[in-house]
């Protein structure tokens, strides 16, 4: 039997457990002690009280609204945090979601991603987010910061009748490279906040208080994840967001303490316990959210999911930065996405547009990925972006070479929105972002209560890595002073929230 409090070793090789504190003073002599470590313990205690959560847990945001609104609530209601999805979804989805949202009375975020193909739409989400109140968004696949999410950082920024800077707005940014990072532990470039002033958004004071305050205090070094990511392995890319946050903090005198989290390869209790022991101040999980019954995607896809294995990802051309070479992480599976997609990217880079195609790998895309002549497809995608964006359309009309990529990204962004739906014509066209998370949680699972996709719920696996996560650690503490412990001690399955609760009364 395993509890959660004071451990105590005969010196038999025996071992007895007791219910608090140090053990009676008629037991056998105390080989190794471990106090209580409580899943609400881990992380940084400054971190949960600002954002008002119980755990030190956030479930990051994946695109098209697969980080539904459901699945935000219910980590709310867990104690947690979610981020809506917003990417890829119009703007009126995105204003409905967080209608709900704000009504819900639970902490709750939402995703700003970067747009570098349309501007326009990083700016709308950025002047809704203003408009709606929304309080915390998460800044994800920013290659530079720019001056929609400047402007919905400082909106609102004065001082209190102390004398404090209060930034209403915060930001949580997701980045894997250190120079993005300093970025973002920097205060608002001065040329943004100009701009800002030029414009009417802020006023000149609100600049100046604006220089004292960094983008964002709270960045999520995000490891080898699903979506984008740059497959950064999490034991080298941590210590050194840790260490630049440490540098950023003593170079700007912030009022502020910055904080690093950490995120990808989090889908058991061994990584979230090693994530604490480097110092991460919260976890972020994502591609173990997506299996869940709260998910926005299809039962075809979490069917998919839960017979994953750590290999079976691969990296594939991103739809939002297909010409710029960017790739995101996808499951590899029971599809050829991966495979179809990097086939495109290698004629768009060889090709000066459709017309330019040798006619049998054109015969291929038409029968195999577009189901329709290439021609077709174009006239689908212009139409989409005379209402979308008509500037692209339009450029896509004059340029053969963007008009290529146009009808190649209509294959990407449709290949995720077939998994959504769980369109069965079209499985092997499934874009399901996954990283290699999934497969270390499958194999965590097995023979478990949690080995169906059905019976996943996003606070059931949330509430088991943190309670996991708390009991490795404190077993580890007695491995430290030398006690030899029984294998099945170490083992932490998964429990019902029920009994994990039970165990922490």
């Amino acid at each position: 039997m395993v509890t959660r409090n004071g451990v105590h070793l005969p010196a038999s090789g025996g071992y007895g457990f007791f219910g608090s504190g140090l053990p009676p003073v008629e037991a056998l002599p105390l080989q190794g002690y471990a106090p209580p470590c409580l899943p609400e313990q881990l992380g940084d205690p400054g971190f949960c009280a600002e954002l008002g959560l119980a755990y030190p847990y956030l479930g990051g945001s994946m695109a098209k609204g697969i980080s539904s609104v459901a699945m935000t609530e219910e980590l709310g209601k867990a104690g947690m945090l979610g981020f809506f999805g917003a990417a890829g979804l119009p703007v009126n989805s995105v204003e409905t979601a967080l209608d709900r949202l704000a009504s819900s009375g639970f902490p709750y975020g939402v995703n700003l991603i970067h747009s570098p193909h349309e501007p326009d739409l990083e700016a709308d989400l950025a002047d809704l987010y203003i408009r709606k109140g929304v309080r915390l968004v998460e800044a994800s696949a920013f290659l530079a910061l720019t001056l929609p999410l400047v402007r919905y950082r400082v909106h609102g920024i004065h001082r209190n009748a102390d004398g404090t800077i209060v930034a209403p707005n915060r930001i949580i940014a997701k980045v894997s490279r250190e120079e993005l990072a300093e970025k973002f532990f920097s205060p608002p470039p001065e040329k943004f906040l100009k701009a800002l002033v030029a414009n009417g958004s802020i006023t000149a004071g609100q600049a100046e208080l604006a220089a004292h305050i960094p983008m964002a205090q709270d960045i999520t070094a995000e490891a080898d994840s699903g979506g984008h990511t740059d497959n950064r392995p999490a034991i080298a890319l941590f210590p050194t967001m840790l260490s630049l946050a440490g540098r950023m903090q003593s170079a700007h005198g912030y009022d502020v303490r910055l904080r690093v989290g950490l995120a990808g390869g989090i889908g058991t209790p061994a990584s979230a316990a090693a994530a604490f022991a480097m110092g991460a101040a919260y976890i972020m999980a994502g591609s173990v959210h997506q299996a869940c019954v709260e998910s926005g995607t299809s039962d075809a896809v979490r069917e998919m999911l839960a017979m994953t294995r750590q290999a079976d990802v691969a990296m594939a051309p991103a739809a939002d930065m297909f010409e710029m070479g960017v790739t995101v992480q996808v499951l590899k599976r029971g599809t050829m996405f991966p495979m179809r997609a990097a086939k495109l990217y290698e004629l768009y880079r060889n090709c000066s547009g459709l017309e330019n195609i040798p006619p049998a790998e054109r015969d291929k895309l038409e029968k195999s990925l577009f189901h329709a002549p290439v021609e077709e497809i174009w006239q689908e995608t212009r139409a989409y972006f005379l209402n979308r964006d008509p500037r692209q359309a339009e450029r896509g009309d004059r340029d053969p070479r963007h008009r290529m990529a146009l009808v190649f990204r209509w294959y990407l962004g449709q290949g995720a929105h077939w998994a959504k739906e769980g369109e069965p014509s079209r499985r092997m066209d499934y874009q399901v972002w996954c990283g290699p998370a999934m497969g270390a949680f499958n194999e965590w699972a097995a023979g478990s209560f949690l080995e169906s996709p059905s019976r996943r719920t996003v606070a059931t696996v949330a509430i088991n890595i943190l309670y996991g996560a708390a009991l490795m650690i404190r077993v580890n503490s007695l491995r430290y002073q030398g006690v030899f412990l029984p294998p099945e001690i170490l083992r932490t399955g998964p429990l019902p929230i029920e009994q994990i609760k039970e165990y922490l009364e």
